[in-house]
C-alpha cells in the first residue's frame, strides 16, 4: 500500500453490523399499517444505503406508489418509520462474523477506529453503543443536518480532522459503491466488502481500491 495507514474507518450497516432483516421488518411494518405493499428481505439489499428517506422511497418506487404520493405523505410516513426504530433498532441485528477479531488487531497495531455511516445520527451511535464496548471506536460520524449523506465527503473530512489523521493515510471500509465514492471523493484508501448488502459487480464498478471476501483480508491488506 503506498501510503501507511494510520486510521481505519468503517461503514456500519453492511459492514459491521448485519441489520438486514431488522430495517426490512422495519420498513415492511410502516408500509403494511398505511396498506402500502411490502417487500421481500432481499430486496432491502439495495433499498438500503442512502439514509432512511431514500430507502423508504425506493420501497414505494419499487412497487410504483412513490408517484401517488405527495411530499407530505412521504415526509409523514418517513415520521411512523422513524418512530417504530427507536423501539425496534437493535431487534434481529448482529455483528458480522471475523469482525470482532478484525477490531482486536487493530486496536493492537494502536489504530485508531471510526464509524462513518449514512444512518441517522442518533441511531448510530445507539448501535455503536449497544454491540461494541466503549471506547472502541474513537469517532462515530452519522448523518444529521449539518452532515451530507455519504458519497459526500464532509463526514469522512470530519472524521479525519476528528482523529487528527490526513486523508490519505484512512482506510474507509463499507459494502456498497456509496461507501466507495465516498472514499474517492475525501482521499481515503478504500476497501469493499463483500459480506455486506451489495455484490462484487458494484464495488469493482465503483473503482474499490481492495476488495475483500472476510474481515480478516483487511489485516492483509492494512498491514503489509
Amino acid at each position: 500500500m503506498p501510503n501507511k495507514i494510520e486510521a481505519i474507518v468503517f461503514d456500519l450497516d453492511g459492514t459491521l453490523l448485519d441489520t438486514l432483516s431488522n430495517l426490512a421488518n422495519c420498513y415492511n411494518r410502516v408500509l403494511a399499517d398505511q396498506g402500502l405493499q411490502t417487500h421481500e428481505t432481499e430486496a432491502y439489499r439495495h433499498f438500503i444505503g442512502d439514509g432512511a428517506r431514500r430507502c423508504l422511497t425506493r420501497c414505494l418506487d419499487a412497487s410504483n406508489e412513490l408517484d401517488r404520493l405527495s411530499e407530505t405523505e412521504v415526509d409523514q410516513l418517513l415520521e411512523k418509520q422513524q418512530k417504530d426504530y427507536r423501539t425496534s433498532w437493535s431487534s434481529d441485528v448482529s455483528i458480522y462474523s471475523g469482525i470482532n477479531p478484525l477490531i482486536e488487531s487493530i486496536q493492537t497495531n494502536n489504530l485508531p477506529l471510526a464509524v462513518l455511516t449514512n444512518k441517522d445520527q442518533e441511531f448510530a451511535i445507539n448501535c455503536v453503543n449497544r454491540f461494541f464496548p466503549r471506547g472502541t471506536f474513537q469517532c462515530v460520524q452519522g448523518f444529521d443536518q449539518s452532515v451530507p449523506h455519504k458519497p459526500n465527503p464532509t463526514g469522512a473530512l470530519m472524521v479525519a480532522k476528528a482523529l487528527n489523521v490526513k486523508p490519505e493515510n484512512m482506510v474507509l471500509i463499507g459494502d456498497t459503491a456509496v461507501d466507495i465514492n465516498t472514499a474517492k471523493s475525501a482521499n481515503f484508501v478504500s476497501i469493499g466488502a463483500l459480506w455486506g448488502f451489495r455484490d462484487r459487480a458494484e464495488l469493482v464498478s465503483a473503482g474499490a481500491d481492495h476488495i475483500v471476501t472476510t474481515p480478516a483480508e483487511v489485516l492483509e491488506i492494512v498491514f503489509t
